[in-house]
């Protein structure tokens, strides 16, 4: 789950360490979704990403929506969709198309394809170079038609055009009017933590929004980047926390000893939260003697930065630390220890076991959800009764979380508890039903995901979306393929991201 999703009883700044589940939390709090509530339709795309990004690889790749100008000719014909090629010769109209194609001239091939008589068929090659133009011109939704009618029901996908035209649908939305769709935008861009996405990435780090500019420094990290990117050492002086945190995080991942000097130059100057990351980057960085002052951070006084503290300790995963993860189930505050209980369950060691179990009784839900899904990130198979017994807890969200230990222990009946939460009338329930199913990465979670596809609330089904590429594998792409036309862009946006995971990476 993206990270600055979750935190939304804490500062800003907090949110980008730690993946505590989305049930953890108060309903009432901020979140990554929508600042304001969400509404169907959407409308066009207000702003054309950057031309200089080419994607789906191979012998001709598709730049990314807005490009203009010449790129690499069409193709011979080719075979799709498992149907034979295209022998006869192209019509004067074909002709005329493939050489507008060959020039850049995109809206006179989409012209072309949309003129045809009813009665006039397009052949393979037409509707290739069409969606590949409605991609270029940053139309997604006629693209994705156009590939629909390229590859016909039954028949294999086209991997490299389906997840172009997907990429479409995230890439037109980078420079939204609304913040939210650019948010779920840039949030889907982070999670494909792909280089050829490199350039809107660094584009993010100029937007106004908080949490753009977050995901924008996140994706950098995950994409591999974060060595080379000159905006996100700029980043560093950004002046909201979230930002400067998430940079801190990318740049100590990439473990270029270069930046050490500014980091420890940060360490010195930053108090709170801010101070604690950049002392994990420099411990990252090759410099161990951070460690027992994040440590002591851990036993301050100030709860946020108890918190910040905890959450690198469980990232770094030194064994020096462990002991200290384990007390702070008991520490006074309950937010301090649902960070201890997530950190326990990020760390992995089976030694936090009988900490975790303890959390399992804690008075706060939030804590027992939390320890709930950190046991079963442990893997121990006799902490399933355990699990078992927190699946009747009153409290739905903390069935949620233990429905996600179990999951994560292997335990298909799980899913049957996950499909009960998924019929409840409270849509942050049916949510967390989505997360858990997708954090636990099973496959049988696809018959309880695909009717919250359908909910009538777009949360639930924004929150499916993504946990079907969480799943990955060829079964989820007719689930994300009709996720392509929901009424709401956040939940395309979703649909897109995970498609575009899926097509990268698939699973046998």
């Amino acid at each position: 789950m993206g990270i600055l999703a979750v935190f939304r009883v804490l500062p800003v700044a907090l949110s980008c360490l730690l993946a505590l589940p989305l049930w953890s939390v108060p309903s009432s709090a901020a979140q990554s979704a929508p600042p304001t509530p969400i509404t169907a339709g959407g409308g066009p795309a207000s702003g054309i990403p950057p031309t200089s990004i080419t994607v789906g690889g191979g012998p001709s790749p598709v730049a990314i929506a807005g490009a203009t100008g010449p790129r690499s000719a069409p193709p011979t014909p080719i075979i799709v969709g498992g149907g034979p090629a295209q022998s006869a010769p192209p019509t004067p109209t074909e002709r005329d198309a493939f050489s507008a194609f060959k020039k850049g001239q995109y809206d006179r091939v989409t012209r072309f394809l949309e003129t045809l008589p009813p009665e006039k068929k397009p052949s393979p090659e037409l509707l290739r170079i069409g969606l590949l133009s409605y991609v270029r011109l940053g139309q997604p939704e006629p693209a994705f038609n156009a590939y629909t009618r390229l590859i016909s029901p039954g028949t294999p996908d086209h991997s490299r055009l389906l997840r172009e035209v997907a990429l479409a649908f995230i890439t037109s939305r980078v420079h939204d009017s609304e913040e939210y769709v650019r948010i779920a935008a840039y949030t889907a861009l982070s999670e494909i933590a792909s280089r050829e996405v490199g350039p809107l990435l660094e584009d993010g780090l100029l937007d106004p929004s908080i949490l753009v500019r977050a995901r924008a420094a996140e994706g950098l990290g995950r994409a591999g980047l974060a060595a080379s990117s000159p905006g996100l050492k700029r980043a560093l002086q950004d002046p909201a926390p979230a930002v400067r945190i998430a940079a801190l995080n990318a740049l100590g991942d990439a473990r270029d000893a270069s930046v050490l000097p500014l980091i420890t130059r940060m360490a010195r100057s930053e108090e709170g939260a801010e101070h604690v990351f950049a002392l994990a980057a420099m411990v990252k960085l090759g410099k161990p003697d951070a460690l027992v002052d994040i440590m002591n951070a851990a036993t301050l006084p100030e709860s946020d930065i108890r918190m910040a503290a905890l959450g690198v300790l469980g990232r770094l995963k030194r064994p020096s630390s462990l002991s200290l993860l384990r007390q702070s189930v008991y520490d006074p505050d309950p937010s301090v220890r649902a960070f201890a209980a997530g950190a326990l369950g990020e760390f992995g060691n089976p030694e936090g076991a009988a900490s975790l179990t303890h959390a399992l009784g804690d008075d706060s839900p939030r804590v027992r959800g939390v320890a709930a899904a950190s046991l079963g990130r442990l893997k121990l198979a006799y902490t399933r009764p355990m699990l078992q017994q927190a699946a009747r807890d009153p409290v739905e969200l903390v069935r949620a979380g233990a429905v996600e230990g179990l999951l994560r222990l292997g335990d298909s009946e799980a899913v049957l508890l996950a499909a009960d939460l998924a019929k409840h009338s409270d849509p942050s329930v049916r949510s967390a039903a989505a997360q858990a199913l997708g954090q636990a990465g099973n496959t049988k979670a696809m018959r309880v995901l695909e009717p919250l596809l359908q909910d009538q609330q777009p949360q639930p089904r924004l929150t499916a979306a993504r946990a079907l590429g969480k799943i990955g594998g060829r079964e989820v792409i007719p689930l994300l393929k009709k996720a392509l036309q929901d009424s709401e862009p956040a939940v395309r946006i979703a649909a897109a991201g995970s498609l575009a995971q899926v097509l990268a990476t698939p699973k046998p």
